[in-house]
């Protein structure tokens, strides 16, 4: 059932991107008199679509292939690439035939709407639930570093107070990509003592492959300070109480509250000693864990303090306009990591089965489907930026050179750049997607 919700959401956040980008090239196209003749979700390869209908001179539809969708603006060479049409005289509503300047504005409308809609959901998430976070001045216990934490030199129990020498206000500042992209120095409290531990640039390929809680938990570390007690269960039934404070589980000292879940786990189907403070009363139960390895106790969230900031309409709008930005620009720094042979490509790019996993999840809740809708939007928007000839951006260095020039680069050049930018993005398709499957299939 999980991986049918995750489908689904994919399915649709990207139907809804694509349709809205399409749709920016389409008004653009029509606002200059330029003649659109197909308007399409997915891809009808090969002729194959599974609706279509012509409503004044365009055929609306949806194809068969998943993967996208298109516009077809007559007179310019795109994914149809139509030669027969191509070899006529320009018409004065082709692409072709209008200046550079409306061309280009054409081309840029599907990213534009891209960035508008990133903003808008941002935005409005903003207005509705505001910003809630944890106050990093109440993370008194430390963090819980995972494999990956420990091997840059981070320990169970350190406070990170700043990043690159700013203090932190917000625990989630350590699992944002300020830090994740790595050449980042940790200013660490332990022990009473200040010390630096350095993120090496290529973090974000062991956080790929192990998960962000490999790197720091997103709970911060609570005490052993036993919060409930549930009726009925093994540790009511030997009399502990709110307040109680463990300090071993089977003879092994415990400071933090994974430390017993921990070690809890270790005594399924064994009868323990766990001792605890009551006051200044030491005390000792006898007990046994259920199948679970868990004994019926929870400590208490409260020690860590969440903070909520709410954002009236119009103060809403530049805080999702900072998220939106903030979102485009680690694209453009994951891009150039990849270039820059920091981040292994197979760990920063994401086929379609792990964005349904990491992106929308099996858990269908309308907040996150529609802050993971604006984060793919934003990137949506940046990938088609990128001067790849089949891709909006190609278009518009093309186009970008024809206005200096002050002549168009010619049908034929065009031409075999478009099959040129094919050949990479199926490229880049097929890798990425069969990368995707086989860590999929080995897991």
């Amino acid at each position: 059932m999980n991986g049918l919700i995750m489908v689904a959401q994919l399915l649709l956040g990207l139907s809804i991107l694509v349709i809205l980008h399409e749709l920016g090239h389409f008004l653009a196209a029509r606002a200059f008199g330029i003649k659109v003749e197909k308007f399409y979700l997915f891809f009808d390869a090969w002729g194959v679509k599974l609706f279509s209908i012509t409503k004044g001179g365009v055929e609306y539809g949806i194809g068969w292939l998943p993967l996208g969708g298109y516009v077809k603006i007559a007179g310019m060479i795109d994914e149809s690439m139509d030669k027969e049409q191509m070899a006529l005289p320009a018409q004065p509503w082709e692409f072709r035939s209008k200046p550079a300047w409306q061309r280009l504005i054409v081309m840029l409308a599907g990213v534009f709407v891209n960035i508008v809609v990133g903003i808008f959901i941002f935005w409005m998430l903003t207005f509705k639930f505001g910003e809630t976070y944890i106050a990093n001045s109440s993370v008194v216990s430390g963090i819980n570093p995972g494999s990956i934490g420990k091997q840059i030199g981070l320990k169970q129990g350190d406070r990170v107070i700043a990043v690159n020498g700013k203090k932190i206000v917000r625990f989630e500042e350590l699992l944002s990509s300020k830090v994740l992209m790595g050449n980042t120095n940790l200013t660490i409290s332990r022990e009473g003592k200040t010390l630096d531990v350095k993120v090496p640039d290529n973090i974000l390929n062991k956080v790929a492959d192990l998960g962000i809680e490999e790197f720091i938990s997103r709970m911060p570390l609570l005490t052993t300070t036993v919060d409930t007690v549930v009726p009925g269960r093994k540790a009511f039934k030997v009399g502990m109480k709110k307040g109680d404070r463990i300090v071993s589980v089977n003879e092994v000292p415990v400071k933090y509250d994974v430390d017993v879940r921990k070690e809890l786990k270790k005594m399924k189907g064994r009868k323990f000693m766990l001792d605890a403070y009551r006051g200044t009363e030491i005390l000792h139960f006898e007990l046994s864990t259920d199948s679970a390895g868990t004994i019926g106790i929870a400590f208490n969230p409260d020690e860590i303090k969440e903070e909520t900031i709410n954002y009236g309409f119009f103060a809403a709008l530049p805080i999702g306009a900072n998220q939106a930005w903030t979102s485009f620009t680690d694209n453009g720094k994951g891009i150039w990591k990849v270039l820059s042979g920091k981040i292994k490509a197979d760990k920063a790019f994401s086929g379609p089965v792990a964005i349904a996993q990491k992106v929308y999840g099996g858990i269908w809740i309308w907040s996150h489907f529609w802050a993971s809708t604006a984060l793919i939007s934003i990137a949506l928007a940046f990938m088609n930026l990128l001067p790849i000839p089949a891709l909006d951006g190609g278009h518009v260095v093309f186009l970008c050179v024809e206005m200096v020039k002050g002549k168009p680069l010619g049908d034929k050049f065009m031409e075999n750049a478009q099959i040129v930018g094919f050949v990479m993005l199926l490229s880049l398709m097929v890798f990425v997607i069969g990368n995707d499957i086989f860590k999929a299939f080995i897991k």
